[in-house]
């Protein structure tokens, strides 16, 4: 039995290594070197809430700790919060096969939000990353990564312009405003979800997905206060446009790199909002006018 596991984990590694090294790896590493993720002496909690994201996630963050650049410290969190027996067992066999050693603790939230009618998801998802902070910054970490990759930071670019009328993305890292000194960095920023999910079938592997007490209100709100709903209206939508320009979801994501301010009717700096009135007059003429 243990040899068997040991050629298990074994190939899923040497997946990462070769096969999906260019497509995973590679994208991980550059999300961490570009957005300045880690630096030496982190302590990072891996969280890992037991789907395909943020498993693979942590296969990564091992295999990043064997190139040995510089030193850092890595716990693997899970936070069961109120799992079916079946659903933890599947997140503690698959971290035994995969050789992850996870530290899990309980926080019984869905027993909290179980009665809650508006929005439980999205309540459900504040409190999750409270607990998260909370407690690994008890086990003396002073970031948390989460497994949110490059297909969730466009649909959150679109989401937020269609449905939330504001210009603003998901970020690669943001310093905890409650928790001081903690900070959440994004690793697989990057890195495509067909990519990922490409890994998990040729690796024959099998993931958690939605497992609270209320699976159908769960997929109605995320974390963003967005229905799932919208989120999969706006996968179509994105689905829908590459077919005629093969480069949407590159524009998608660049365009939030590209910002021009003299362009922009207005923007919010430290919950302030500014109008472009207020420097029009100083910017005179760039000699781009539009016409």
């Amino acid at each position: 039995m243990n040899e068997a596991f040991d050629a298990r984990r074994e190939e899923i590694e040497q997946s990462i290594r070769k096969s999906f090294h260019k497509k995973l790896f590679t994208p991980f590493a550059k999300a961490i070197n570009r957005y300045e993720l880690l630096q030496p002496g982190d302590h990072v909690a891996v969280c890992i809430s037991g789907g395909k994201d943020s498993m693979l996630m942590a296969k990564l963050f091992q295999e990043l700790k064997k190139h040995n650049k510089f030193d850092f410290e890595l716990t693997f969190l899970v936070m069961d919060p109120g799992y079916v027996e079946a659903n933890r067992r599947m997140i503690e066999e698959n971290a035994k096969l995969m050789g992850i050693p996870v530290t899990i603790f309980e926080s019984r939230i869905f027993d909290a939000v179980d009665t809650i009618e508006n929005s439980p998801c999205y309540l459900c998802a504040r409190m999750r990353r409270g607990y998260l902070y909370s407690k690994a910054k008890e086990l003396g970490c002073n970031k948390i990564a989460l497994g949110h990759h490059y297909d969730d930071v466009i649909e959150t670019i679109l989401m937020g312009m269609l449905y939330g009328a504001q210009v603003q993305t998901m970020m690669p890292k943001i310093h905890s405003t409650n928790f001081e000194g903690m900070e959440l960095i994004r690793p697989m920023y990057l890195i495509r979800e067909d990519d990922i999910k490409r890994w998990r079938d040729a690796m024959g592997l099998q993931f958690l997905q939605c497992a609270c007490h209320f699976t159908e209100t769960c997929s109605t709100v995320d974390e963003d206060g967005h229905s799932q709903s919208k989120r999969m209206e706006i996968k179509q939508l994105i689905a829908e446009m590459k077919k005629t320009n093969a480069f949407v979801e590159g524009n998608i994501f660049k365009s939030v790199e590209n910002v021009n301010l003299r362009t922009i009717i207005a923007y919010k700096e430290n919950g302030v909002k500014h109008d472009f009135t207020e420097n029009y007059e100083s910017w005179g003429s760039d000699g781009n006018d539009g016409e």
